[in-house]
């Protein structure tokens, strides 16, 4: 039997009319030579998002969940169904280009030391999504990054270490961390690190997914020879990138809430024993402050 070179996997929750646009672009783009699989899982759609896959786009494989499980967990189900040598976590938001797909996984195939790769996104706006090209939220870079030292320096490194200082947007290089919205990681090395962290619903768990895949020695590359379009936020409607598809207010809230604890799941799991508590409490505060702040706004939007 032939597998697959790539599987790629995307979460769905009430994005009917952007998860169209994303699989009619995955038909434009070149496909691997030895093809690929395409995987949804549908959190508990209501939109009619799984009538429209099914009458639209026939040959992929459709994953229901009664429920929303999460973007975590979902993308686990979806892995149970892949069978690709390489797998692509894919947001819904994304539209690729023409080489978005065929270009990175040949530089991944040609590197063993190679754990993930991903490539430059954009945003709806024309800008570079900075948060596919991040470090680690260490103490020093969560404290900039919440209080404002890293927008006053954007080009530092010290003070900017959360988004590297704003470099390397052109070139091939290895990053920490890169986001889950377009990450295409080997098949065997991400089962080999357990998957997806379920612990996460939403937000932080593609940064502690690059820092176990950063334990086993593989590197993560930037990859900005090609892009892709990635519509910020809209998948989970806590951006104003676009509001055409956003998620309802009651999610919109259970998102913001969970961007809130994941940090604090990170440095519990990973930084707890590393820093002294009393810096590890100071930041998960500056964490809980932002997060409540976000929460108000998104209560208070329509």
């Amino acid at each position: 039997m032939t597998y697959p070179d790539l599987s790629i996997i995307i979460v769905n929750h009430n994005t009917k009319e952007l998860l169209r646009n994303c699989l009619q672009s995955i038909g434009k783009a070149h496909q691997p030579k030895k093809g690929l699989e395409i995987i949804v899982v549908d959190n508990g759609s209501k939109d009619g998002s799984t009538q429209m896959i099914e009458k639209e786009f026939k040959d992929l494989e459709l994953v229901k969940s009664k429920k929303n499980l999460g973007f975590a967990a979902a993308n686990n189900l979806g892995v149970k169904k892949a069978t690709g040598n390489y797998l692509l976590f894919l947001n819904s938001d994304t539209i690729l280009k023409k080489y978005s797909l065929v270009k990175p996984l040949k530089y991944i195939r040609n590197h063993p030391k190679v754990g993930a790769i991903t490539i430059k996104l954009i945003t709806g706006s024309g800008e570079i999504d900075i948060d596919n090209h991040r470090g680690y939220p260490t103490p020093r870079s969560a404290f900039c990054h919440f209080f404002g030292l890293s927008k006053i320096f954007p080009k530092s490194v010290f003070f900017n270490s959360y988004h590297l200082g704003l470099q390397g947007f052109s070139r091939v290089h290895t990053i920490p961390v890169a986001a889950g919205s377009f990450l295409i990681v080997k098949s065997k090395l991400f089962r080999s690190i357990g998957g997806w962290d379920e612990s996460y619903y939403f937000y932080g768990e593609d940064i502690d997914l690059c820092f176990r895949i950063n334990q086993t020695g593989h590197k993560i590359i930037y990859y900005p020879l090609v892009n892709a379009i990635h519509l910020k936020g809209a998948t989970s409607g806590l951006r104003s990138e676009t509001q055409k598809g956003a998620a309802d207010k009651e999610t919109r809230l259970k998102v913001a809430k969970s961007s809130i604890d994941a940090m604090k799941i990170f440095y519990q799991k990973f930084y707890s024993q590393k820093y002294p508590k009393f810096i590890t409490g100071l930041i998960l505060a500056a964490i809980s402050l932002r997060g409540s702040l976000r929460m108000i706004k998104v209560y208070l939007s329509p």
